[in-house]
């Protein structure tokens, strides 16, 4: 007895890498044979691409010409709630470049320092970039550290969102030194 594939239909016996399919009739699509991707050794070209940007394979026509004017929309594909977070914390955690764009923080840095200097001496400053980096760096740490108390202080008040009330309470609770104030 012949294997079955997906939908009961009968698969014929064969290479690996063809598949074909009874049920249709002669030049219907379901005997066109399908090749299974397979890793080529040495091709520079794209994927899936012979000669001259032309797409390889039986099944060669575009999602255009599949859609028929009335057609409704077909749906896009949408992620469960959380996923998407869950999957921006893996990659911010598993990450070590800086978070915050580099010249709008040190454009904030020069701006701080002409507004805490006296007049006149702030705009004569040079910084080099070392020292840009490492306040950033710290601004950064800080931050991160601060949000993740916030976090904790939002999850003991039985929510899932932060709020202003729980940045001043992980605050207040580090005290004068590491809460700044």
């Amino acid at each position: 007895m012949a294997p079955r594939g997906r939908g009961g239909r009968t698969i014929s016996g064969g290479s690996p890498q063809v598949r074909r399919t009874s049920g249709g009739g002669v030049g219907s699509r379901s005997d066109a044979a399908v090749a299974r991707p397979s890793s080529r050794a040495g091709s520079s070209r794209g994927r899936g691409r012979g000669r001259g940007g032309a797409r390889v394979g039986a099944g060669a026509r575009s999602r255009d010409t599949d859609i028929q004017p009335g057609d409704p929309l077909p749906r896009r594909h949408r992620y469960k709630p959380g996923t998407l977070a869950l999957k921006e914390i893996r990659r911010y955690q598993k990450s070590w470049d800086l978070l915050l764009l580099k010249l709008p923080f040190a454009r904030l840095v020069r701006e701080v320092a002409v507004d805490l200097l006296p007049a006149g001496v702030g705009e004569e400053l040079r910084w080099q970039s070392q020292a840009i980096q490492a306040l950033q760096e710290a601004a950064e740490a800080f931050l991160v550290h601060l949000f993740e108390d916030t976090n904790l202080c939002a999850i003991h008040a039985k929510r899932v969102t932060i709020m202003q009330k729980d940045i001043q309470l992980a605050r207040r609770i580090r005290g004068a030194w590491a809460g700044l104030g």
